[in-house]
């Protein structure tokens, strides 16, 4: 396990309602989930900046802003993502902006001395392309990633290792979480390049406005995926703000798996679409199954809440509040 230096208190930070916190990335899915969730518990000191405000990729821009606010907490979840088209399109962009975005942002919560914990929020895209499943944490970096986004992958290693790093030559409380395929409000619903769940929804939604007769989806549904609310995701940070010090990343993840054709065949049913669903079993299927081990989470006491089909119902309530 990590250094015990400066290692927090089981507990006290759920009891420090008034301290200083920097939620990096609050306008993201992750992030705004983070949010609802902290002002939820009462806590009434968030620092928020948009990157209209605040450019993460300015070293001396984030010098100076953590110079001045002086955060107690941070909760490191901006970052730029996308689809496998994103990421085969602009892989020099994944790699240097991600990469700019956590060293700046670990390095100037470190050196400002006021901050004494920080969260590194990372993805299941950093395994190996074929880890054995279910996934455990220790799997990284034991065989190649997946060359459609490792640009992306590369960049969230080097962030746990600069966490792992920073615990083992400061003594310095920096922890990192790896959620599994998230969803929920403030998802990407662009037809283009959002994922699996998102672009299912739009398609759905699309067809019943359209009275199509059918919905043609990729593949044969037989892969399975593990799907994650970001309303839980954002309790297992507090959780793991509260009651974690260790060396080792922790993955975060529902623990239940879905075959692709159940999941499209469960959105469909919440949104309400009458026609046929038809595969085509021509196109790739992907990787046959993904699923992320958090036993390592769940044995120091947190599981998530929110049924699949709960969460489906609560994300196209909100996906049709903000329709543009």
């Amino acid at each position: 396990m990590g250094a015990s230096g400066n290692e927090m208190l089981p507990g006290s930070f759920l009891s420090d309602k008034t301290a200083k916190i920097f939620v990096a990335g609050h306008r993201g899915l992750v992030g705004s989930a983070v949010v609802r969730n902290l002002q939820s518990l009462g806590f009434e000191n968030l620092v928020l900046r948009s990157h209209k405000e605040l450019d993460l990729t300015r070293q001396s821009d984030v010098e100076n802003f953590f110079n001045q606010e002086r955060p107690k907490y941070v909760i490191l979840s901006a970052a730029k993502v996308g689809g496998i088209h994103a990421n085969n399109t602009y892989p020099a962009d994944f790699i240097s902006i991600n990469l700019q975005i956590q060293t700046n942002v670990i390095e100037a919560a470190y050196r400002c001395g006021s901050v004494q914990k920080l969260l590194f929020l990372g993805s299941s895209c950093i395994y190996p392309k074929f880890a054995p499943q279910p996934i455990t944490e220790d799997a990284l970096l034991t065989a190649p990633l997946e060359p459609t986004n490792e640009w992306y992958a590369v960049a969230k290693i080097a962030g746990i290792k600069m966490c792992q790093a920073y615990r083992l030559q400061y003594n310095w409380d920096a922890i990192s979480a790896m959620p599994t395929n998230l969803y929920g409000p403030n998802d990407n619903f662009h037809p283009e390049n959002s994922h699996v769940l998102p672009a299912l929804m739009r398609r759905f939604h699309e067809a019943k406005l359209a009275n199509a007769k059918e919905v043609v989806v990729w593949g044969t549904g037989s892969p399975l995926r593990e799907f994650l609310h970001v309303d839980d995701l954002a309790d297992a940070v507090v959780f793991m703000m509260d009651n974690y010090s260790g060396l080792s990343h922790l993955n975060v993840g529902s623990g239940k798996e879905v075959t692709i054709k159940d999941l499209a065949e469960l959105v469909k049913e919440v949104v309400g679409f009458e026609g046929e669903l038809v595969w085509d079993k021509t196109k790739p299927d992907g990787t046959p199954r993904k699923l992320m081990d958090s036993s390592k989470l769940a044995g120091i006491g947190w599981t998530p809440k929110i049924p699949l089909r709960d969460g489906l119902v609560e994300t196209y309530k909100w996906y049709l509040e903000h329709l543009s």
